[in-house]
């Protein structure tokens, strides 16, 4: 049996990832990332503490023996910390369409109970069920990076996680065997919500529920602009209302809006404005 474990071995963090099933240690308690799942996915805390920034004041605290469903596309910012002096180690079990699809092939119609109606956006911490406990008492064995499991047990693990969601709510069944068309997002909506996020134009196409191609020609419908260029329009508009209203200094801005460096961002604004985003501050 092949063994498809990826690793990240920085010193501050180990990720193990088998078959989609991600066992991740933190030893530091500024691990902070903005994550946005392309796929719906259980996040169980085996120790420490996950605080879920969701945006505005919502935060949503994740601590030992706690488990939450994130959804598909859905933008946080997550910090894995220390909590009653235990760093954090969680498991991760991410659900892919592909897996989604295989699943309601071999289940069936008639033993998926769908309530019809979908689940919110948000995150969702889950109550502590039978199936659930018994599913991560199973995989605790594997956070010992030494133990590594097989293949096919981790795919078996998928489907209990999946199994374990469907016996809590029917919404479940309505959300991750949703395969239609419609859930394909307004473009200029997401854009307008994510200009400044640090995403290819393939992550982009993605997001919004598109093939690259669908994309473009999708775009194209709404702007004469070409997408990176409908980026650019759109960070240094902003940047300019930031500057002028004062509300911000031009070493705050640039990647505020989505610039990687000043030099770069100076230069657009320039040949975007006439003026160098320093003489709006005089």
């Amino acid at each position: 049996m092949s063994d498809s474990r990826a690793e990240d071995r920085n010193p501050m963090k180990l990720i193990f990832n088998y078959n989609d099933v991600f066992f991740s240690f933190y030893y530091d308690d500024l691990s902070g990332c903005v994550h946005r799942s392309r796929e719906y996915a259980l996040n169980y805390v085996y120790s420490g503490e996950m605080v879920l920034d969701c945006g505005g004041n919502e935060k949503v605290h994740v601590r030992k023996g706690e488990c939450v469903f994130i959804p598909r596309d859905y933008r946080i910012t997550m910090y894995k910390k220390t909590y009653n002096g235990e760093r954090y180690c969680g498991i991760f079990l991410m659900f892919t369409r592909a897996f989604l699809r295989q699943m309601y092939g071999l289940l069936g119609r008639g033993r998926i109970h769908s309530a019809g109606e979908r689940l919110g956006k948000g995150v969702m911490i889950l109550p502590k069920t039978l199936e659930l406990s018994s599913l991560f008492a199973s995989m605790t064995p594997y956070i010992d990076p030494d133990v590594k499991p097989k293949d096919d047990f981790m795919k078996l693990k998928l489907q209990e996680g999946l199994m374990a969601l469907l016996a809590i709510d029917g919404r479940f069944a309505s959300t991750l065997f949703d395969f239609s068309e419609p859930w394909k997002i307004d473009i200029l909506d997401f854009l307008e919500e994510n200009y400044a996020s640090d995403l290819s134009i393939e992550e982009i196409a993605h997001y919004t529920g598109r093939s690259l191609a669908t994309f473009k020609r999708d775009f194209k419908k709404v702007s004469d602009l070409t997408p990176e260029k409908w980026l650019m329009k759109k960070r240094l508009e902003k940047a300019y209302e930031l500057i002028k209203t004062g509300r911000k200094k031009v070493v705050e801005v640039y990647a505020e809006v989505g610039f990687r460096n000043p030099s770069h961002f100076s230069t657009a604004f320039k040949k975007q404005f006439g003026v160098a985003p320093t003489a709006l501050m005089t």
